[in-house]
């Protein structure tokens, strides 16, 4: 029986090790016009070392989720984190956009590692029953990084200058490394029997990824999820170039928009108390739609300025404190023994989706909110209807089990 101090120790370093993408992710946001004027290139152009690192997130997961199964989750884990600190390290000596770009890829690599491996053994470590509730916490942890990080990133900046980042995110990793080697056990012991022969690998994969209730809610909460990395791609351009907001007025403009993020996680886990999570995606996913329809049309015609802009933003991110932790415990349920290969595919799914998005972003800029807003209206109307579409596929899926059920019945007894 595990005891509540020992729970706590868990889901605080499966937080900290989850945590690494969003710090790695939100905290320079606010250095990208320093980082442009540094590099003598454009916003925009920065930008792509956002759209780099979630293509590395991407990738990565799909090399990091056999040998997590195959050679158990911490040394992967190990090998991953220390290629992330190398690569933190060096990103804050690049010298041009393009080597910044190339080693957020690099960096992306490493840290994905984490996200991987955190969700994998939070399937190993916990009771599937329990698992959202888990995923819920390990909300708290990781939404705590958009508030304190561009807030950190923005002061960091204007003191010390943007290097000074990447910098801290190299401590912070030696320290993740530390408490992993010291908190956290090894939840699955090396799998010999795991082939690691590319046949096999896609086989694994594509196991998977044919399960009806994995690719419904994976690629719901991914396609949700994307709308939020819209927003991270283009909030620095919307309110520092737009509304001409400072640096650290936009990191506490962030902390303010992702604060509802956190609220909104928690209220997840006592409604998990009277509803299952079946029932709070979609109510989640009208609210969200809602919010990115308000704030695209709010933008086209010129209603909501700053104020508007944050209010619809706040509630549009909010509704993924109910999205995610619903969507990735119904992802991984169906699995056991391969749930490195379901986190790893779920990962890769979320992230290349979101290096879509962003980029998207990126190349509709055209000095306007539009191309965020757009987007991310569009990303949580296409995610409804995909739950609404994959959950008659399971519906009509578990029907048809029943059938068979019964008739193996009936002929067993005459």
């Amino acid at each position: 029986m595990m005891t509540g101090k020992k729970k706590f120790s868990l889901i605080l370093v499966l937080g900290m090790i989850t945590a690494i993408g969003p710090f790695s992710i939100d905290m320079y946001l606010p250095a990208f016009t320093n980082i442009a004027d540094d590099l003598h290139t454009s916003v925009a152009h920065v930008s792509l070392s956002l759209s780099s690192f979630f293509i590395g997130i991407s990738i990565g997961q799909f090399v990091y989720g056999p040998l997590l199964d195959r050679f158990g989750r911490k040394k992967p884990l190990f090998v991953g984190l220390s290629i992330y600190l190398v690569a933190s390290a060096l990103c804050a000596m690049a010298g041009s956009a393009d080597s910044l770009i190339a080693l957020r890829f690099l960096q992306a690599l490493g840290g994905c590692a984490g996200m991987v491996a955190s969700r994998a053994m939070v399937r190993d470590l916990f009771e599937v029953a329990d698992n959202a509730k888990v995923f819920s916490m390990l909300m708290l942890v990781v939404g705590v990084s958009p508030i304190i990080a561009p807030t950190l990133g923005g002061y960091i900046t204007a003191s010390l200058g943007w290097h000074f980042i990447f910098v801290l995110l190299t401590i912070m990793a030696a320290v993740i490394i530390a408490a992993v080697h010291f908190i956290l056990p090894e939840s699955r012991k090396p799998d010999t029997d795991y082939s690691l022969k590319p046949a096999a690998i896609v086989r694994s994969f594509w196991g998977v990824l044919k399960e009806p209730q994995f690719f419904t809610y994976s690629f719901t909460g991914a396609i949700a999820a994307a709308g939020l990395y819209a927003y991270i791609a283009g909030s620095p351009s919307v309110f520092m170039e737009i509304y001409k907001v400072s640096e650290k007025q936009y990191g506490w403009i962030f902390a303010l928009v992702a604060a509802g993020l956190i609220i909104a996680s928690q209220l997840n886990s006592l409604l998990l108390r009277r509803y299952k999570s079946e029932q709070i995606i979609p109510v989640a996913l009208i609210c969200q739609s809602i919010a990115g329809i308000l704030l695209f049309f709010g933008s086209l015609n010129a209603w909501i300025g700053l104020a508007g802009t944050i209010a619809l933003a706040m509630l549009f991110l909010s509704c993924q404190g109910f999205i995610f932790p619903n969507s990735s415990a119904l992802s991984m349920a169906p699995f056991s023994k391969n749930a490195g290969s379901a986190s790893a595919l779920m990962g890769a799914i979320q992230m290349g989706i979101g290096a879509f998005t962003s980029a998207l972003v990126s190349f509709l800029s055209n000095q306007t909110a539009l191309p965020m807003t757009g987007v991310m209206a569009g990303c949580s109307l296409l995610s409804f209807c995909i739950l609404m579409i994959g959950g008659k596929i399971i519906r009509y899926k578990a029907t048809m089990e029943e059938v068979e059920e019964e008739t193996v019945d009936m002929m067993s007894s005459q």
